[in-house]
């Protein structure tokens, strides 16, 4: 993966080529258009990427169980119409649902009282029945109440009274507030509430015969996705009477497409450098071989413009990192066996095929790993054999694994920060990233020297020439008058604030020795326990034993790869990304044909 560099270009054209200009645009797939007018004061119509209006409806169908038989062509098929179709079925089946549901709480709310026919306004000279669902240790309280009010039910927890006055009583007449009826008796809320039942039943059924065309809203699925990015593309237009401008970001090998394009058209393009104040967006050239690197790196965050590309040095830091974590060549060919058993399946596209390569480079990892470290399911190999000789590293040898573990974090800290100091050649911010190398490596010398009992001063020396660039470099304030000197100094000496953080980040790459060492002793600890069942209860004990080691080993497999991936990629989103990549980039989004993309 590389990042593409760009040139900002500005278009501007008659008002009658706009529409024709922008189809044209959107063919050659190349731009990221830039906002040159404000979006319209009314949310509703902004125009959004992304055709949501056809996956929503698309969704609606896709709930029915038992769609129709599918129409695979029809000449008539207007997608955009149908669409607006489905999406006012839903409405109206939304609306409806919500009628009925109303009407169900209103009847359940009103049944105690009974199937009461309210009378006109004037039989009862102004006055109105105000209903009230009172418990029965508050029935005292009608007593006190000053108008004239009636029990119409009771059960055994509530009084269902009724009271009578030309307004709504006061909120304290009562210690409960009150019930709203509403105006209509129960047989009528009854009457109303069935004839939403069988609204809904037509409905479902409009919903049903509307499925026969899922095949075609799929196959024109592309097709509004279009649609939808070039009204979207259209709003950040500016219109100026008779003309129009828009502006983007376009690859610099598709620069003469653009201006081919737009010689044909009679407009005028202006094409320019990113300026110091830009931000243009990152566009990653990706071959399919690294498209699993390209993933992993892409997971967290996008690289600046101006940065570098990180996918290589992620992907094999995470391959590292995951088998000294898992820590077993026998968990790394249960990896191995389990890719081959999927290895057809992931044969499909050049994503997968790019995934299986680098579980191949995961799981060829986890064995070396395993084989250096001398564990085979928490099996040492026995002594004399050539596995033996293979073993160079003792997990239990808590000294050397930290050393192991401290040596890693201090390469992979350094190397960030050498990456990022040759993305920023020529910046002042690189001789501070040179600083810190020096401060790093000369920190790991000297915590050697301390260890070794031997002379601290070349750490210290190292250590010195560090902090040095890092104090004199780190500021990028621009010099104006003098006390600019002195504020590039206190700036400076700030940022060796983030020795105490490089301190911990080097600490955080122990986790691999930690967690290697967990994964080896559960695996050792189910090893032994099974062996104790089978001595101590012969005959079933070889059935206890085996459950205890599949079992055991199956747990420890899964959280052995639940640890090596998130703590494997932790260390280089967190660390290696906060040293080598601290800015976060823009994704490069072209304004394209969706059918062009696929």
């Amino acid at each position: 993966m590389s990042i593409a560099r760009l040139k900002k270009l500005s278009l501007v054209g008659l008002a009658a080529q706009k529409a024709g200009t922008l189809v044209a645009l959107q063919e050659l797939g190349c731009m990221h258009v830039l906002p040159l007018a404000p979006p319209p004061s009314e949310p509703e119509k902004i125009s959004e990427r992304g055709a949501r209006d056809a996956y929503k409806a698309l969704r609606f169908l896709n709930n029915v169980a038992d769609p129709r038989r599918q129409i695979q062509r029809d000449p008539d098929f207007d997608m955009d119409q149908f669409v607006k179709d489905v999406l006012d079925l839903m409405q109206r089946s939304r609306d409806m649902m919500d009628r009925r549901d109303f009407l169900a709480n209103r009847i359940a709310h009103v049944r105690p009282w009974g199937d009461l026919d309210f009378p006109p306004d004037d039989v009862l000279a102004g006055n109105r029945l105000w209903f009230y669902q009172l418990p029965l240790k508050h029935r005292d309280t009608l007593d006190a109440v000053p108008l004239p009010w009636a029990i119409l039910e009771q059960d055994h927890r509530f009084i269902y009274a009724v009271l009578i006055a030309p307004d709504e009583p006061d909120d304290d007449i009562l210690p409960v507030t009150r019930t709203h009826t509403g105006s209509l008796p129960i047989h009528e809320l009854e009457a109303q509430l069935e004839e939403a039942e069988i609204a809904i039943e037509s409905l479902d059924a409009e919903r049903v015969a509307q499925t026969r065309y899922l095949t075609l809203m799929r196959r024109n699925l592309s097709a509004a996705e279009s649609a939808a990015e070039l009204a979207h593309a259209t709003q950040k237009v500016r219109d100026e009477e008779a003309m129009f401008a828009l502006q983007g970001w376009v690859p610099e090998d598709r620069i003469d497409a653009v201006l081919n394009m737009a010689k044909a058209r009679d407009a005028a393009v202006l094409i320019e450098e990113p300026g110091l104040n830009d931000t243009p967006p990152t566009l990653l050239e990706q071959p399919e071989r690294r498209g699993a690197a390209v993933d992993l790196a892409l997971f967290y965050q996008v690289p600046g413009y101006k940065d570098w590309d990180p996918s290589v040095i992620v992907a094999i830091s995470f391959a590292i990192f995951f088998a000294m974590i898992v820590a077993d060549a026998g968990y790394g060919v249960v990896i191995l066996l389990g890719l081959l058993l999927f290895w057809k399946r992931l044969d499909g596209t050049a994503e997968q095929r790019s995934w299986r390569r680098f579980g191949l480079i995961i799981s060829g990892a986890t064995i070396l790993y395993g084989i250096l470290v001398g564990s085979y399911f928490g099996v040492s190999p026995p002594d004399g054999s050539i596995w033996t000789k293979l073993k160079v590293l003792d997990i239990n040898n808590f000294s050397a694994m930290m050393m192991v573990s401290i040596v890693v974090g201090v390469l992979h800290l350094v190397l960030a920060n050498a990456l990022a100091a040759r993305a920023a050649w020529g910046q002042r911010k690189a001789i501070a990233n040179l600083g810190w190398i020096a401060t790093l490596i000369g920190g790991f010398v000297l915590w050697l020297s301390y260890l070794k009992g031997n002379s601290p001063v070349p750490g210290e020396l190292l250590m010195g020439v560090g902090v040095l660039a890092i104090v004199l470099f780190s500021s990028e304030r621009v010099i104006k008058k003098p006390t600019d000197w002195l504020w590039r100094l206190i700036e400076g000496v700030q940022s060796l604030a983030g020795a105490m953080g490089a301190f911990g980040d080097v600490l955080s790459y122990m986790r691999l020795f930690a967690l290697g060492l967990a994964s080896a002793s559960l695996a050792i600890t189910f090893n032994d326990l099974a062996g104790s069942v089978m001595h101590a209860l012969k005959g079933p004990g070889i059935l206890f034993a085996l459950l205890i080691l599949i079992i055991g080993h199956v747990l420890n497999f899964a959280l052995a790869m639940m640890s090596g991936v998130v703590h494997g990629l932790r260390l280089n989103y967190i660390e290696f990304f906060k040293w080598g990549l601290p800015d976060e980039g823009i994704v490069f989004r072209p304004f394209a044909r969706k059918e062009v993309q696929e």
